[in-house]
């Protein structure tokens, strides 16, 4: 997938921002973005934060056959990894050209600067030396990729540990982590990659561009120095001419974010290590903030308990008073079941005038009525019942239809509308 290019109207917004002296995420012209260090649980994984910018850095080792040349010598091998997650405009299919310069610098940075002691990784003199294996992963592209995986190289390297070795004759016994504590790395010094972008021909000079920044900008210019004003090395890209006074300008600047930069990391290691000893919470879980929505846990909110008294005293005074006699939930309406209290009959059922008998009682006889006809029809083994209110007749035994006229009905409790109508009639 392509990049998106910049339209013409963000590009000269850029430019006219950068005109003005002003970026887009507020900073001033030298400064960086915020820089996070955080270690994994295994020795020499790290991951560094550079604003959005976030690399991965992983150190990992092996017993090797040195190199002819330099029987004595350990093996420094550094890989960088561009991934369609840090950015859909990485192809993970072919090596760009971007990828190809990024691993050239990083292994000018730090291998070609001699900044490990490569003959302390030697374990028996042409036969068995170590190598060392830095693989950096960009995990989020927001610019200033070298700036962030310098950082996080060197950093891993300081953190790594190897495991301790005991050579006896021609045997060469490697111990576990648990068998004899891990040795780290022979590091001389720590050097750092600084970026300067420069825009309209070399006018105006930015620290530490981001993504949009390094998409209008016209050159580059990468210098590598450590804390001791030791220049490593420097590269410029861009093809824009730059004056030897703005090179010196740029290197003084380098010096003091170097400088910096470096007491950064020594100050993450410090934690890092005194967490380890004392037994504390470490590694990338604990780095996790605990404002997100990701976070296990929160911090209680302080809650002020003084004058909640008054408070309460002032809400109940405003409210209005309540009524002296409560409404009885109960709903008295003609044709609703009522659970509870006892109530008076609500099917609508009149009660009878001039004396008559209520329908209950004329229903009552009737059925002891049809009782009687209906043991009389049992001696005589016929039963006839009556389901419907059209009084059906469903003879069981067609037999002795002619000698037996008998019915039984099964009372059906009549309706409200039903038991007035016939009152009426009554």
């Amino acid at each position: 997938m392509r990049e998106t290019p910049l339209s013409n109207c963000e590009r000269q917004f850029l430019l006219t921002a950068i005109k003005e002296k002003k970026r887009l995420d507020g900073r001033q012209t030298y400064d960086y973005r915020n820089i996070k260090i955080t270690f994994g649980t295994e020795y020499g994984c790290c991951i560094v934060d550079l604003g959005k910018t976030r690399v991965l850095a992983q150190v990992s080792c092996e017993l090797v056959a040195p190199k002819e040349n330099r029987p004595t010598e350990g093996i420094l091998f550094f890989n960088l990894e561009l991934s369609q997650m840090a950015s859909p405009a990485f192809e993970p299919s072919r090596q760009s050209e971007l990828l190809v310069k990024l691993n050239r610098q990083l292994e000018r940075c730090l291998r070609n600067s001699k900044c490990i002691d490569t003959e302390s990784l030697c374990v028996v003199s042409g036969a068995k030396v170590w190598q060392v294996r830095v693989d950096v992963h960009v995990l989020n592209h927001d610019g200033n990729i070298m700036d962030a995986s310098s950082i996080a190289a060197i950093t891993a390297l300081c953190h790594f540990r190897r495991p301790d070795v005991c050579v006896q004759g021609e045997e060469v016994t490697v111990f576990t982590p648990e068998e004899r504590d891990p040795v780290p790395l022979s590091i001389y010094h720590m050097p750092i990659c600084v970026s300067f972008s420069f825009f309209e021909q070399g006018t105006y000079l930015l620290v530490d561009p981001c993504e949009r920044e390094e998409r209008v900008m016209d050159g580059l210019l990468v210098i590598a120095m450590n804390k001791h004003r030791e220049m490593c090395s420097v590269q410029s890209s861009g093809g824009i001419m730059l004056l030897k006074e703005q090179v010196l300008r740029c290197s003084k600047i380098a010096s003091v974010k170097v400088a910096e930069i470096t007491e950064l990391i020594n100050k993450a290691l410090e934690n890092d290590k005194k967490a380890r000893k004392e037994g504390g919470k470490f590694g990338f879980a604990e780095s996790i903030p605990k404002q997100l929505i990701t976070a296990f846990k929160a911090d209680v909110a302080p809650v002020e308990m003084g004058d909640i008294e008054e408070k309460a005293e002032d809400i109940i005074s405003r409210t209005e008073p309540s009524p002296e006699t409560v409404p009885s939930p109960v709903l008295r309406a003609p044709g609703t079941a009522q659970i509870g209290e006892g109530l008076l009959n609500t099917w609508g059922l009149e009660e009878t005038e001039d004396g008559d008998e209520p329908e209950d009682q004329v229903m009552e006889g009737e059925n002891t009525k049809v009782e009687g006809k209906t043991r009389d029809a049992d001696t005589e083994e016929a039963v006839i019942i009556s389901d419907s209110e059209e009084e059906d007749v469903v003879i069981l035994n067609p037999e002795i239809k002619k000698d037996v006229k008998t019915q039984t009905v099964i009372p059906q409790q009549p309706r409200a509308g039903a038991s007035k109508k016939r009152n009426k009639k009554k």
